[in-house]
């Protein structure tokens, strides 16, 4: 069986004779980071996912807290983003996806468990290094890129809660812990601080390679708490974005009233970014006009990050808030096409 080794090419769109071939770093986690990765793997052959590894929810919290490592969740979903579109590839996304249930013993210990967070997990038992376990597990998928953590220590993120008292009749403040809890905490009152634990656990060091030499880094899209800003509330992470000589772009979300993030629209989502990394710039969003109710205010917070906005119909085509990969693709290429490497 032949298996593709190029960029694979995208319907309606044409490059032209000077593309190259751009050094693309992406940042995030869970399905926001699939949906770029998705879309990135159609435009170049150097791409590279940083994922945050603060997950506690789910599979990957139970192998956390039984093995002590790093949450395997949302570094197995971007491998499996990487995966080809061919027989291999599509084989193994799905079974690096797929997930044990069973039907007659609820309380079988393989229960939602997926076969990549034990594949990953072998992995780095036999090779006590999560770096090169994760290049193993790439390299059996014939991933289009690389996958790295954001830090080889697993993080813990917590946040403040500004909620209301009935009893009292005023606002208190609540510590919310875990990442399981943090993205479910915006629909119960305000969420006022996120930080990290360790709040001086290191960056991964190829992670801080992969961004000082690259064309691009993009951050986003998904949950702005729990996987948008974790990478530049560590140290080490935001620092190399704020010395970076590659090109920034931040991809919005398609919805913001989240139970995360409840009460904040596009530009707040934006003045979140500032107030934690005001050093941290970007040359770029892109953001679904139509769902920016305040285009104003969200251009003038886009301004104050030095980013220039593109709008742009990134959205699946029935509505959902989910990001199409071939809209996405050429929404990448129009900004790489504008601004250049």
């Amino acid at each position: 069986m032949a298996f593709a080794t190029g960029p694979i090419p995208i319907q309606g769109l044409t490059r032209s004779d000077d593309f190259r071939n751009p050094s693309v770093v992406a940042l995030g986690g869970g399905h926001g980071l699939s949906s770029s990765l998705s879309a990135l793997r159609r435009l170049t052959t150097d791409l590279t996912a940083v994922v945050t590894v603060a997950d506690d929810g789910g599979s990957s919290g139970r192998l956390r807290g039984s093995f002590d490592v790093l949450p395997p969740g949302d570094l197995r979903m971007a491998l499996a983003a990487l995966c080809d579109d061919n027989d291999w590839g599509r084989t193994w996304r799905d079974v690096m996806q797929y997930r044990f249930e069973s039907t007659e013993n609820a309380e079988e210990p393989l229960n939602g468990h997926a076969v990549g967070n034990l594949l990953i997990l072998a992995l780095w038992e036999l090779l006590e290094n999560p770096v090169a376990g994760l290049r193993w597990a790439g390299a059996l998928l014939g991933a289009r890129g690389q996958v790295l953590p954001m830090s080889t220590v697993p993080l813990s993120i917590h946040g403040e809660l500004l909620e209301s008292d009935p009893v009292n009749d005023t606002l208190v403040r609540r510590r919310i812990d875990g990442q399981a809890k943090l993205a479910r905490a915006g629909s119960g009152g305000l969420v006022t601080h996120v930080y990290l634990e360790p709040s001086d656990a290191p960056a991964c060091s190829e992670a801080l390679e992969s961004i000082d030499l690259a064309d691009w880094v993009i951050l986003g899209p998904g949950s702005w708490y729990t996987s948008v800003l974790p990478h530049l509330l560590l140290p080490d992470m935001r620092q190399a974005l704020a010395s970076t000589t590659a090109k920034k772009l931040l991809t919005m979300n398609l919805a913001f009233d989240t139970a995360e993030t409840s009460g904040m629209d596009a530009a707040a989502h934006l003045e979140v970014l500032g107030r934690y990394a005001p050093e941290v710039k970007f040359d770029a969003i892109i953001a679904d006009e139509s769902k920016i109710r305040n285009r104003d205010r969200f251009e003038l917070a886009a301004q104050k990050l030095g980013a220039r906005v593109f709008f742009s119909t990134v959205g699946v085509s029935d509505g959902r808030a989910v990001h199409d990969p071939l809209r996405l693709a050429a929404a990448y290429h129009e900004v790489f096409t504008a601004i250049g490497s």
